[in-house]
């Protein structure tokens, strides 16, 4: 699988878009194709030898992924732990079974590039089943994929085809590929959420959402409140104070403003 992310809650994964939590979810917990076994249809089958129903068990083969797993193209194969054991009277020893690693250049017709990187022997023949590199790696779901490149060299690819900058001297061969691939075609925003890792997506979603201030809770409102209340009650007393005469003498005085009118 791909690194193990930094810990994020439910409530910040559930804002991010529905498109990309579809992507995770099918990388993390989606069906992987049948890998290093023989996967057998069905719950039960008959021993010949017995007659007997038998239970059968398509438990997959635990398989390690290094960090050079994610910067090249394996075709999820990993390394595999498992004992040997030569004579049953011999205690077995511990093994590591390492797929065929080897260096090829590899090329995108979508991309019109040639990359090397190291590959394994079912990855050229699963490009060979595909006919084609850039329909091996747009027909398989992320879950198969695993690397971190080739999940980004499918984000690139969908990028391509849905900004259709591919080509662009060359109008002939530029719809040839667009009709070639166009049913892998993807909406622009949902393609740049493709192949992120949840940390990336995290970043990518802090960066497009507009900060906003940490809610205040009601009761610093309302004391706020309160005491804009109390101020305005205590300046409307003052200028009550301030109109009202002053001494005995005012009162008297039927000139002053306090005084009455005869």
């Amino acid at each position: 699988m791909i690194p193990i992310p930094p810990k994020v809650s439910r409530e910040a994964f559930a804002k991010l878009p529905r498109y990309y939590q579809e992507f995770y979810n099918q990388l993390t917990y989606g069906p992987q194709k049948p890998l290093h076994y023989v996967h057998q249809p069905g719950k039960w089958r008959l021993d010949e030898e017995t007659g007997q129903m038998i239970r059968i068990h398509n438990t997959p083969i635990p398989i390690m992924y290094p960090a050079q797993f994610h910067e090249g193209l394996w075709g999820g194969e990993g390394i595999i732990r498992g004992y040997t054991q030569k004579n049953p009277k011999v205690r077995r020893f511990p093994k590591f079974w390492v797929p065929n690693l080897q260096k090829f250049v590899l090329y995108s017709e979508i991309l019109d590039r040639h990359f090397e990187t190291i590959v394994t022997s079912n990855l050229l023949d699963l490009i060979d089943k595909h006919t084609g590199f850039d329909s091996y790696i747009l027909e398989t779901p992320p879950q198969d994929l695993k690397s971190n490149l080739a999940l980004k060299i499918k984000r690139k690819l969908l990028l391509s085809l849905a900004t259709k900058d591919f080509y662009q001297n060359d109008p002939a061969k530029h719809n040839e590929i667009y009709e070639k691939y166009k049913k892998y075609e993807l909406p622009l925003e949902e393609a740049e959420w493709y192949g992120l890792t949840l940390a990336e997506a995290m970043a990518k979603y802090k960066a497009t959402v507009e900060v906003r201030p940490p809610p205040v809770p009601k009761k610093l409102i309302f004391r706020q409140e309160f005491i804009e209340q109390l101020k305005s009650f205590q300046q409307e007393k003052e200028q009550q104070q301030q109109q009202q005469p002053s001494s005995w003498f005012q009162k008297l005085n039927p000139f002053s403003g306090g005084g009455k009118t005869v």
